[in-house]
């Protein structure tokens, strides 16, 4: 429902509609100032009855036709044809209704103004190139009319063949323009259902799925495969309302034992920004809990990759030095000012003094990977680590900043 609201609001916001009915005033006030010029002309008309009898069918014809120049629709070809024949006919009877000395003198043909409007229907139904067409034959009638052209006629003939084409133009833009539109609205209705969706699930389904998770982990036994099979369906749903931001290319072969990294070999597009959490997805697994955000946490794509990255590296630690049994966390917080990941284990900790040691010894996986990441895009790395109570690495990206990362 909401998506055909959106698409009638385009139809009513059309260009057309106002051309068509401005159209519709036209050929009224047009037919009575051509009868107005005959009137005022009377005298001097050789045969005034042919004139008074072609009046009569266009005025009959202008009337009775204006629910065919409403909209797009109704303007069909036949009915082009008929009222653009009526428009020439009137501009080569003149020479036979009026009189030579008259016409000489640059008298107005029958129709008169009249027939732009015949030239302008082509133009809003069909475009410049139907324009073109119509202007092209009144101006060959116009030319026939008065025996050779003259300097008004060619003005008038110039200037209805321009204003024609350039309306017929205007038109096709206008209409290229409102299928875009249409386009993005569909899409902006598509995208707003997912992250309804993705929400929903996110407070339910999940929820669900990594307790179960969590239980079978405790409870042991079939129930400990029960968990597992529950995060791996976890992280399949939680790539799938992701959106499919971030394809995913590779997964580790050792995802089937359960272990805690999934590799990722992502080509996304550079020139817009990413959903972190699309990044982050292929990381949860069995062992590793991600909880993020119901709404997308948006970054440039530099500063997404290598906040993924870190967190990547941070992972890669824990089943290096914790083992591949221990479990992890990832924590995304989505802040005013700062994009906030936490990555948390329950491992053995890391005793003081280890990590100066490590890159004494050239083993500078925190010191490169993770907080050289983050410095190189305006970010900070802390690390929290007690002996016996697990590590916490918390990753900060200022929005502020990062905005200039490209």
């Amino acid at each position: 429902m909401g998506e055909l609201a959106k698409r009638e609001k385009v139809l009513r916001m059309s260009v057309e509609q106002p051309l068509w009915r401005a159209l519709r005033g036209y050929r009224i006030l047009t037919l009575l100032y051509a009868i107005g010029l005959f009137i005022s002309a009377y005298d001097e008309f050789a045969r005034p009855w042919a004139a008074i009898a072609y009046f009569a069918v266009l005025t009959v014809w202008t009337f009775a036709t204006l629910p065919k120049v409403a909209n797009a629709a109704a303007c069909t070809r036949r009915f082009l044809a008929a009222d653009l024949t009526l428009a020439l006919v009137g501009i080569l009877l003149t020479r036979f209704a009026d009189s030579t000395a008259h016409i000489e003198s640059g008298s107005p043909t029958l129709p008169s103004i009249w027939t732009a409007g015949s030239v302008l229907a082509f133009a809003i139904k069909g475009g410049w190139r139907w324009a073109a067409f119509a202007s092209t034959l009144v101006a060959v009638a116009n030319l026939v009319h008065r025996g050779s052209p003259t300097r008004d006629t060619v003005h008038a003939v110039i200037l209805v063949w321009v204003a024609s084409i350039a309306i017929g133009y205007v038109v096709e833009v206008a209409r290229a323009s409102e299928r875009t539109l249409a386009r993005a609205l569909e899409i902006e209705a598509a995208t707003r259902e997912r992250e309804r969706l993705a929400r929903d699930i996110h407070d339910s389904v999940l929820q669900v799925l990594a307790m179960v998770q969590r239980r079978g982990a405790v409870i042991g036994g079939e129930a400990a495969e029960l968990g597992r099979l529950a995060g791996e369906q976890e992280v399949a749903l939680r790539t799938l309302v992701s959106g499919g931001l971030t394809p995913v290319s590779r997964v580790s072969e050792d995802a089937a034992e359960g272990a805690l990294v999934r590799a990722v070999d992502e080509e996304t597009d550079d020139d817009g920004p990413l959903d972190l959490r699309g990044l982050l997805a292929p990381y949860a697994g069995s062992r590793v809990n991600l909880a993020e955000p119901g709404a997308p946490v948006v970054l440039p794509p530099a500063a997404a990759r290598e906040l993924a990255a870190a967190v990547g590296a941070a992972l890669d630690n824990v089943r290096k030095h914790a083992g591949e049994q221990a479990r992890a966390w990832i924590l995304v917080e989505d802040e005013p000012d700062a994009v906030i990941v936490t990555v948390r284990d329950d491992g053995p900790g890391i005793p003081e003094g280890r990590l100066a040691q490590a890159e004494g010894e050239g083993r500078l996986g925190v010191a490169l990977s993770i907080r050289g990441r983050l410095r190189d895009i305006g970010g900070s790395a802390e690390l929290i680590s007690v002996p016996g109570q697990g590590t916490e690495v918390e990753l900060k990206v200022p929005k502020q900043m990062s905005r200039g990362t490209r």
